[in-house]
């Protein structure tokens, strides 16, 4: 997803000669066509994440328009203060580009493992909070984030090996995007575990189990009116994520659905067990090992409809 991330930042920055990106010596592969084109508008700061963000808010308080970019962790969890004291407070025109989301970089070692990320960053004042599924959602949340003048963190995974839209579907903040309609249950997505979500509706409708699939490319903020929409047919709803159970899409989802006049219907998260993720190995054994492979998902999902 990172490259289509550089190539609409690169159609941005050539519209916009505000548009600074930084960077924190990560991006080999990824960033040269944009410092070839933009060679003064690239600072890469070095090994340094937190003076990234710091001099992300210098730029931001002079009027430029910034774009940060690291693996995941390094950049949200390594910088929180300074994210919370100079962005979040000072509302300020940032996007922080997070790559390797959940269990991408799964191999690199526990590090690289994000499973936290989401009840982290939600936590925040003034952000937008955007992960994309596939690359046509990708192309979808960068060009909304581009959009709208708030501080923005973006998760970025690996995009699935499949085409998720037969078309190009319309995407307002805060809503999701329908991927198969279904009348018995719900399950609502977000990020590119929608892979295995998809295969796992297919599945359930073989057993009878008639799945409508939602993707949500942005979990905050949520549309409260949208979420009520989904919930008001009162038929079961699973939330699935590449994250932590605390804390994450499905603690936004049911927060909201405890509020609302539909509180009484069935909701179940299917996320990250509540563990230290110390485990190394690709993404697939990683979901395998924590329940998120499409055979546990769609056990876990009959074990509450038949």
């Amino acid at each position: 997803m990172r490259t289509v991330f550089v190539k609409k930042l690169i159609e941005e920055a050539r519209q916009d000669s505000n548009l600074f990106l930084l960077t924190a010596d990560l991006g080999y592969r990824a960033l040269e066509e944009f410092q070839d084109e933009f060679p003064e508008r690239l600072i890469n700061v070095g090994v340094a994440e937190q003076n990234m963000i710091g001099v992300a808010t210098g730029l931001a308080l002079s009027g430029k328009n910034v774009c940060v970019y690291s693996i995941v962790p390094f950049v949200t969890f390594r910088c929180f203060e300074q994210i919370r004291n100079n962005i979040s407070h000072n509302n300020l025109n940032i996007k922080i580009i997070g790559v390797g989301g959940g269990f991408s970089y799964g191999d690199q070692g526990i590090s690289h493992n994000t499973t936290e990320d989401f009840a982290v960053m939600r936590t925040l004042p003034n952000f937008n909070i955007l992960c994309p599924g596939d690359k046509i959602e990708a192309e979808l949340v960068i060009k909304a984030m581009f959009n709208d003048a708030k501080p923005a963190y973006i998760r970025l995974g690996k995009a699935p090996n499949i085409s998720v839209y037969e078309s190009i579907p319309k995407f307002r903040i805060g809503e999701g995007l329908t991927v198969k309609e279904g009348h018995d249950i719900t399950i609502l997505s977000v990020g590119n575990i929608i892979e295995n979500v998809i295969q796992v509706a297919k599945k359930l409708d073989e057993k009878g189990v008639s799945a409508q699939v939602i993707s949500f490319p942005c979990i905050k903020p949520l549309n409260y009116e949208y979420i009520e929409n989904i919930a008001k047919n009162m038929k079961p709803i699973f939330t699935v994520e590449e994250h932590g159970a605390i804390g994450g899409f499905g603690s936004s989802i049911s927060e909201l659905l405890m509020e609302s006049k539909y509180s009484g219907l069935f909701f179940k998260k299917i996320a990250l067990p509540d563990i230290c993720h110390n485990t190394i190995g690709s993404q697939i054994f990683l979901r395998e090992k924590n329940g998120l492979n499409v055979d546990a998902i769609l056990n876990n999902i009959l074990n509450y409809v038949q």
